[in-house]
């Protein structure tokens, strides 16, 4: 994904100016048929244009924990570009131009996208060059979508070395996804209001702290192993993803019961 900055980028359905869109001829696979109606329902989540917003910074700042991964973001999908709402690994970039983003082809699968090395085998979807000049090797991405189905963007984990996602952790990244698509419902209804934004805070640190310190002292653990192939460190491994799922179910609930106090 090249980079861009926010008066670099392709102008989107939030900004004031007309849309400007993508070249659908040079890249015609990253359009779906149902193009018109996803970008009716991004509309409601317009006020999370801005990139890098707090909770969402948050949020993938623990993702990118979790899976030892260097980047770790929150995108919405737009008609001409992908912007970063939450961005963890990538402080240079706001976004990028929508032929350019793996997020752009995650949108398109009803399940997880993997690329586990994109050197070897890069996506034909999207511009060629730009996973190359990012130097992005890997890329795990689930789709984020309304309560009625229409994908507005992903989770994604990416790294900078080849890898291969385990099932418990292609497991663990849709029950985050499943947490970001809260976030994103009640961010989108919340967001002038910043008293409820900030007790929203404090109710979901309540569940990450302690989760998070068991998380670190598992990883320790294992690395004390002398190797991740002893009995030892994989009952630690084992109990990692088990604590790790244990905190996205209590991320989830604690979003749904915010959700439905609010009647968002």
């Amino acid at each position: 994904m090249v980079p861009c900055t926010t008066k670099g980028c392709s102008r989107g359905i939030f900004e004031e100016d007309p849309i400007i869109l993508m070249d659908t001829a040079a890249y015609p696979t990253l359009i779906p048929s149902f193009e018109h109606q996803r970008l009716q329902a991004l509309q409601p989540y317009q006020v999370l244009g801005t990139p890098g917003q707090g909770l969402f910074n948050d949020l993938v700042g623990v993702v990118a924990k979790l899976f030892a991964a260097p980047i770790a973001l929150v995108s919405l999908v737009r008609a001409a570009d992908v912007v970063f709402v939450g961005n963890a690994g990538l402080p240079e970039a706001t976004g990028a131009n929508r032929e350019d983003s793996l997020c752009s082809v995650a949108i398109l699968q009803d399940g997880l996208t993997m690329f586990d090395d994109l050197v070897a085998q890069p996506c034909a979807n999207i511009n060629p060059l730009a996973t190359r000049q990012m130097q992005l090797r890997f890329y795990a991405g689930q789709a984020l979508r309304t309560p009625d189905g229409q994908p507005l963007g992903t989770l994604c984990v990416i790294d900078r070395v080849a890898r291969q996602f385990s099932e418990a952790e292609g497991h663990l990244l849709t029950q985050l996804a499943a947490v970001a698509e809260d976030l994103l419902r009640l961010q989108a209804a919340l967001l002038n209001n910043s008293p409820l934004t900030e007790a929203l805070r404090t109710r979901l640190d309540a569940a990450l702290v302690p989760s998070l310190t068991r998380l670190e002292t598992l990883a320790q653990l294992r690395s004390w192993e002398p190797s991740a192939e002893t009995t030892p460190a994989q009952q630690y491994q084992q109990s990692y993803f088990d604590e790790a799922g244990y905190l996205a179910a209590t991320l989830h609930r604690e979003l749904q019961a915010t959700i439905k106090e609010f009647g968002v």
